[in-house]
């Protein structure tokens, strides 16, 4: 198994951010809020993009263990995901930061990805 988060893996422009939030489909969880788009035809690989913002966790340190947490818990469950482009933001602020707690909502959210949504009647 591969031990890094390659580059392939990441969403790295403003645009490609830009077309996830534009794609308007989002996921809630406890602390994080995960933003998803399908990917075109041809790609097999998801891909993680990263929000935490500076409001909700002031310390550089705390911010920076949010996404290590995420990453980390990305690249073990990544061989089990769709072709999907990832946005994952904080929602809200965390009173202690517990990594534990931001793997197991980031767990859930993509269980809650994975799992069929039921068709709507009109």
């Amino acid at each position: 198994m591969e031990q890094t988060f390659a580059r392939r893996y990441r969403l790295t422009k403003t645009d490609e951010f830009s077309s996830v939030f534009g794609f308007r489909r989002a996921i809630r969880g406890k602390l994080l809020m995960l933003h998803y788009q399908p990917r075109p035809e041809g790609n097999t690989e998801a891909r993680l993009g990263l929000v935490v913002a500076k409001k909700l966790l002031k310390r550089a340190v705390d911010r920076n263990k949010v996404k290590r947490v995420v990453r980390e818990q990305f690249r073990l469950r990544l061989a089990g995901l769709p072709p999907v482009d990832l946005v994952i933001r904080l929602a809200a602020k965390p009173a202690p930061l517990d990594g534990k707690l931001l793997a197991e909502d980031f767990l859930a959210l993509l269980n809650k990805l994975q799992r069929p949504r039921p068709k709507r009647e009109d």
